[in-house]
C-alpha cells in the first residue's frame, strides 16, 4: 500500500511540474535561510560553553557613579581576586587577566608586533578549560617570565608545537621569557582570544594593594553549591570593607550625592551576549540579535509552510475531480489524507536536500558577511541530521495537513458537478495567512530601514574629530628616535601634521584613573577619568577643536604641568563656568618615576568627542603633555592617500630597519568598532528580502486561488462588458485591504521593537515617520504587483472557456 502511495504521489507531482517546482523552491528557500540562521544562533549561544566549569565561572564587574556620571566596567581592583579566593568560602579559585598592548617579540633579526598577548595569573588553567599540549598546566604560569603559547604561535616562532624550554625575547625591553607550555588554539567561541599568556607575577604592579584602581579582568570559579546572588553580595561587602578603609575616605560624604562604587558578577556564559561594559576583553554581540534572527528563522519557516498550503488549495480544482472519482470508487477519506501527506512529505524531503546543499554552498559567503567561521563538521552533523529529519516530518505534516484535510473533505457529487467550496472571501484562515505573511514582511522592512538609518547616522555623525585621511603607524615603541621619524614624515609634501601618542579616539588602549579637586587624593574629591599622554601636535592632527584656552606648546617648559580637559571633565570637576587656570591633582600609578601627587593647571578645554562606541555616553578625558610612542598618527592631504605609503614606509625602514611596517587608516578602525552592527544590518537586509520574496510567492498563490474560484464570475462580467482594469481592481482590492490591515498590526510592533534596539545607543537617530510610510507604501506596491500578474491573466482569459459548462 505504501509503495502504491509513493507511486501515485510521484505521478501527481510530475503531472503538475509548475506547482511542484514552486512548492519545492519556496520550501527550499525557506529551509536554507532557516538553516543558516540556526548555524548563526547556535554559534552565538555556544560562546564560552567549552569550559568544563562554565556554569560556575563569573566575571567581576565594577559600577561607578560620581558627580552624576554613571559608568559600568568589566574590570576590578588588583587585590580583589586573591582576597575573594582567601576570604569567601563560596569561591574555589580566582584568576586575573589583563591585555598587554604594543608587545613585540624577536624572530631572528625581525621584531614582530603581537596584538594577542595577555598577563594571567597562575590559576588560569584551573579556572578555564584550554587543553595544554605540552607542559604542566598547574605550574606553567607560576614563575615570573614564564610564557604559554598557542599552537599557532609556537609554529610561528619555533616551527614546532613542542616549544617547552625554548626562549622568546620581547623586543620592547629585551626581556627573555621561558616557554613553559603550549596549548591548542583558543576556540572562536571565546569572549577573549590570546596567542601568548605571560605569567602575572612578571608584572610587579599586579601585587599592588590598591582598591581604587580598576585595571584587571577578574574571574571567580564558584564552588558547586554556591549561590550566584549570595556570592555577588558577599563579594561587594568584601570590596566595600577595603574600599572604605582608604585614607581620608568619608563614606557618608561620598554617598551624599548618590555617588557609589560597587562590584557585581556576570556569569561567564552571559558575557558574549549580555555584557556591554567598558574595557571588555573582546568585542561582544547582543542577545537581541539572537532573538531577532531566531524570530526571522521561525517566520521564514512558517511563511514557507503557508505557501505550500496556499498553492495546494489554490490548485484544488485540478484535484477535485480526482478526489470525487476516487471517493465514488470506494477510497476512504483516510487514504486520501495519507496520499496528500505523502506528497507533501516528498516535496519537503526534496526541498530539505536542496536546502542543505544550498546552505553548505552559501556558508562561506554567509561567514564573510556575519564575521563567523562556521562549518559543517562532525559536531554540526550530530545535531544537524536529527534536526533535518524533524524538520522534514514537521514541515511535511504541517504544510500538508490543511490541504490534505481540505481536499479530502470534498463531497463527490458536488465536485463531479463542478460545485467547489466557497471562494476566497469565505476563508478566515486564508485571510489570516495573508495578514500574517505581510505583517512579518512589513515588520522586516521597517526594521531594515531603521538599522540602516542608524548605521548611516553613525557614519555621518560629527564625532568631534576628523578620522578621514589619518594613517595610524603602529609599533613605534621600538623606534629609537620616534620624534625624529615624526618630524621627517612632516617634511613629506601632502602630510599636514603628525602626532605621537598612545591613545587614539578609535583605539582600544585605555588608561582609567582618577584626578582630584584637592591635593588630598581621597575618593570624595575624585573624578574617574581617562588620562591621555599626548604631544603638542595631537589636536591639529585629529582636527579637534578647543572651546576655551589654548593648545600645548612644546617650547614652553611649564606646559609639562598643564592639562587640557574635555567639556565633560570640566563639568565633573565643577569647573564648567571658568575652567582655565583651575587646578586638579593627579596621583601617578606606582612604578612611575614621579609618585608624588602632582598639581596640574588647566590651560584648555576641548570640545567633547566620541572616543568610545556611540552606545556609550562621553566620559571625562584629561590630556597631559608627555612623551608616548605607542602610535604615530599622520594626517594626509588629497584624495589619493595610497601614494603616501611607499614614502612613509621608506622613512620607517630607515628609522627602524628591523621592524615590520604596520599601519591602518583611522576611518577603517572606526568602522571595525561597529562591525557587529554593520553585519547585523546586512544579514537583516538579506533575510528580510528572502522573507518578502517568500511572502510574495504566498500572495501569488492566493491570487491564483482567488482567480480560479471566481473564473465564472469573471467570465460573466466580461460578457456583460466589464473592462480588464475593473476586473483587476475587483480581484486586487480584497488583498490590498488585508495588506493594509497587516500594516496596522506590524507598524506599532516594529516601532516598539526597533525603539528598544535603538535604546542601546547613547547617540541615535529617532525613528522617522517616513520610515513607517515607506514600509506601508512599499508593501502595498509589492502586493499589488504580485496580485496584478494573476489578476491580469484572469481578466484577459476567454470567457467562453469558463462558461462552456453552464
Amino acid at each position: 500500500m505504501f509503495k502504491n502511495l509513493i507511486k501515485i504521489a510521484f505521478k501527481n507531482l510530475f503531472k503538475n511540474k509548475g506547482v511542484t517546482l514552486i512548492n519545492i523552491f519556496g520550501l527550499a528557500l525557506g529551509l536554507a535561510s532557516c538553516l543558516l540562521i540556526v548555524f548563526y544562533v547556535v554559534d552565538e549561544l555556544s560562546f564560552d560553553k567549552f569550559n568544563t566549569n562554565a556554569n560556575r565561572i563569573y566575571r567581576v564587574n565594577t559600577d561607578i557613579s560620581y558627580g552624576g556620571n554613571a559608568s559600568s566596567y568589566a574590570i576590578s581592583p588588583p587585590p580583589l581576586a586573591s582576597e575573594a579566593a582567601n576570604k569567601l568560602p563560596q569561591v574555589e579559585k580566582a584568576v586575573r587577566i589583563t591585555a598587554a598592548t604594543e608587545v613585540r617579540f624577536k624572530k631572528g633579526t625581525e621584531n614582530i608586533s603581537e596584538p594577542k598577548v595577555a598577563n594571567v595569573d597562575s590559576t588560569f588553567f584551573e579556572v578555564f578549560t584550554f587543553p595544554i599540549l605540552h607542559g604542566n598546566p598547574h605550574t606553567a604560569l607560576a614563575e615570573p617570565h614564564s610564557i604559554v603559547l598557542t599552537e599557532k604561535a609556537a609554529l610561528k616562532y619555533f616551527n614546532n608545537t613542542d616549544a617547552v624550554g625554548r626562549v622568546l625575547t620581547m623586543a620592547n625591553n629585551n626581556e627573555n621569557f621561558k616557554v613553559t607550555g603550549v596549548i591548542a588554539n583558543m576556540p572562536e567561541q571565546s569572549h577573549f582570544n590570546y596567542d601568548f599568556l605571560i605569567s602575572m607575577s612578571t608584572n610587579e604592579g599586579s601585587k599592588a594593594n590598591v582598591w581604587n584602581s580598576f585595571i584587571y579582568s577578574t574571574y571567580l570559579l564558584a564552588r558547586p553549591e554556591a549561590d550566584a546572588a549570595t556570592l555577588s553580595k558577599s563579594l561587594d561587602a568584601l570590596f566595600q570593607s577595603h574600599f572604605e578603609k582608604q585614607p581620608g575616605f568619608n563614606k557618608a560624604a561620598f554617598a551624599k550625592n548618590g555617588n557609589y562604587v560597587r562590584v557585581n558578577l556576570t556569569p561567564l556564559t552571559d558575557i558574549h551576549l549580555r555584557s556591554n561594559r567598558q574595557y571588555e576583553l573582546g568585542s561582544n554581540s547582543d542577545i537581541t540579535h539572537v532573538y531577532i534572527f531566531s524570530a526571522i528563522a521561525l517566520f521564514i519557516l512558517v511563511l514557507a509552510c503557508i505557501n505550500f498550503m496556499n498553492i495546494s488549495t489554490a490548485r484544488s480544482a485540478n484535484r477535485a475531480r480526482e478526489v470525487g472519482v476516487r471517493k465514488v470508487l470506494g477510497s476512504p477519506r483516510k487514504m486520501l489524507i495519507f496520499q496528500f501527506l505523502t506528497e507533501s512529505t516528498l516535496v519537503t524531503l526534496v526541498a530539505a536536500l536542496i536546502a542543505v546543499l544550498a546552505a553548505w554552498a552559501l556558508l562561506p559567503a554567509f561567514n564573510n558577511i556575519a564575521g563567523k567561521a562556521l562549518s559543517i563538521n562532525l559536531q554540526t552533523i550530530k545535531w544537524l541530521l536529527p534536526a533535518i529529519f524533524s524538520i522534514i516530518l514537521t514541515v511535511g505534516l504541517l504544510a500538508g495537513a490543511y490541504p490534505a484535510f481540505y481536499l479530502s473533505a470534498f463531497q463527490p457529487i458536488a465536485v463531479l458537478k463542478g460545485k467547489l467550496s466557497t471562494g476566497f472571501k469565505g476563508s478566515v484562515l486564508r485571510n489570516s495567512l495573508v495578514v500574517l505573511q505581510f505583517s512579518v514582511s512589513i515588520f522586516l522592512i521597517i526594521g531594515t530601514i531603521v538599522i540602516y538609518n542608524q548605521l548611516n547616522y553613525i557614519q555621518q555623525k560629527d564625532l568631534g574629530y576628523d578620522r578621514s585621511h589619518v594613517l595610524v603607524i603602529k609599533n613605534t615603541l621600538g623606534v629609537e628616535n620616534a620624534r625624529a621619524l615624526k618630524n621627517d614624515l612632516k617634511q613629506i609634501a601632502g602630510i599636514s601634521d603628525a602626532s605621537l601618542s598612545g591613545f587614539l579616539p578609535t583605539g582600544t588602549l585605555r588608561q582609567p584613573n582618577s584626578v582630584f579637586k584637592s591635593r588630598i587624593p581621597v575618593p570624595k574629591n575624585a573624578v574617574f577619568t581617562e588620562i591621555w599622554p599626548v604631544d603638542e601636535d595631537y589636536l591639529p592632527t585629529m582636527s579637534m577643536k578647543l572651546s576655551q584656552g589654548r593648545n600645548f606648546d612644546e617650547g614652553n617648559i611649564s606646559d609639562s604641568s598643564k592639562v587640557i580637559i574635555n567639556e565633560t571633565a570640566a563639568r565633573a570637576l565643577g569647573y564648567a563656568a571658568n575652567p582655565i587656570g583651575k587646578s586638579l591633582y593627579y596621583e601617578p600609578e606606582r612604578g612611575e618615576r614621579d609618585t608624588a601627587v602632582r598639581e596640574l593647571k588647566v590651560i584648555g578645554v576641548i570640545k567633547d568627542f566620541n572616543f568610545k562606541s556611540l552606545r556609550d555616553n562621553i566620559t571625562p578625558v584629561v590630556m597631559m603633555l608627555q612623551s608616548n610612542n605607542n602610535a604615530l598618527s599622520v594626517k594626509l592631504q588629497g584624495a589619493d592617500v595610497k601614494h603616501f605609503l611607499p614614502l612613509i614606509e621608506a622613512k620607517w625602514h630607515k628609522a627602524s630597519p628591523n621592524q615590520q611596517f604596520e599601519y591602518s587608516f583611522m576611518g577603517e578602525d572606526f568602522n571595525a568598532a561597529y562591525s557587529t552592527e554593520q553585519r547585523t544590518g546586512q544579514l537583516f537586509l538579506i533575510f528580510a528580502t528572502l522573507a518578502i520574496v517568500i511572502a510574495g510567492l504566498g500572495l501569488f498563490s492566493l491570487a491564483a486561488y482567488a482567480a480560479e474560484q471566481r473564473n465564472k464570475e469573471i467570465g460573466i462580467r466580461k460578457v456583460l462588458g466589464a473592462s480588464v482594469s475593473s476586473i483587476v481592481s475587483m480581484l486586487s482590492k480584497d488583498f490590498i485591504k488585508l495588506v493594509i490591515l497587516s500594516f496596522l498590526i506590524a507598524a506599532p510592533l516594529a516601532w516598539l521593537v526597533m525603539h528598544k534596539w535603538l535604546d542601546g545607543f547613547a547617540y541615535r537617530q529617532n525613528i522617522q515617520w517616513w520610515v513607517v510610510a515607506v514600509a506601508g507604501a512599499g508593501s502595498v506596491l509589492i502586493a499589488f504587483a504580485t496580485i496584478s500578474t494573476q489578476s491580469f491573466k484572469a481578466a484577459v482569459a476567454n470567457p467562453a472557456k469558463s462558461l462552456k459548462s453552464e
